[in-house]
């Protein structure tokens, strides 16, 4: 038993190294009343993020397609290193009763992570959260401010932060993802 919990931890330290890991299980986060998945298809903007070790670059955003009434097809992209770097995947609406918390994952080996949409308005802004239990003794998680635009009012984005901490997710290291000078030819 302590050698798999030693063999646990030696694998989870390159995913959390970037992340902060907090004490105890993930929250529970309120998500988005009467999420509707077709009105939030469509090519979305990261505005800022809490740091994530698969996120290096500049210029970052999703593009959401509807495959089916409860899955999505997701295309994420970034510029890094002056090169357009794409990645696939699929998502999914993991509880029909409540369709905000979609479940995405980029390969066919892992599972579904977690992409709860707290909040939209669908045509402007959109937070989301994810947040994976380790053993439920701490948890990493991830949160994003994303846009229609590639830019945000700083009032809109304080009021995004500020909707994190109330559903106790701690933004403190949120950070603002580049989005100067994307639609440059590469």
């Amino acid at each position: 038993m302590k050698h798999s919990f030693v063999l646990v931890l030696v694998l989870l330290i390159p995913v959390i190294r970037a992340q902060v890991p907090h004490w105890g299980p993930c929250p529970d986060p309120a998500v988005q009343p009467a999420f509707n998945l077709k009105q939030f298809m469509g090519r979305w903007f990261e505005i800022a993020k809490l740091p994530a070790q698969f996120e290096k670059g500049r210029c970052i955003e999703t593009n959401f397609t509807l495959s089916t009434d409860s899955s999505i097809h997701v295309v994420s992209s970034e510029i890094l290193n002056g090169e357009l770097r794409k990645i696939q995947g699929t998502g999914v609406i993991e509880d029909m009763k409540n369709p905000a918390k979609l479940g995405i994952s980029f390969s066919y080996v892992l599972p579904y992570s977690p992409y709860w949409i707290l909040s939209t308005d669908y045509v402007n802004t959109a937070l989301v959260y994810s947040c994976t239990d380790i053993l439920r003794l701490f948890h990493v998680d991830f949160a994003w401010i994303l846009a229609r635009t590639r830019s945000l009012p700083d009032a809109t984005i304080q009021k995004a932060k500020q909707t994190f901490v109330e559903n106790n997710i701690d933004v403190i290291r949120m950070i603002p993802s580049r989005q100067l000078g994307c639609d440059k030819n590469l």
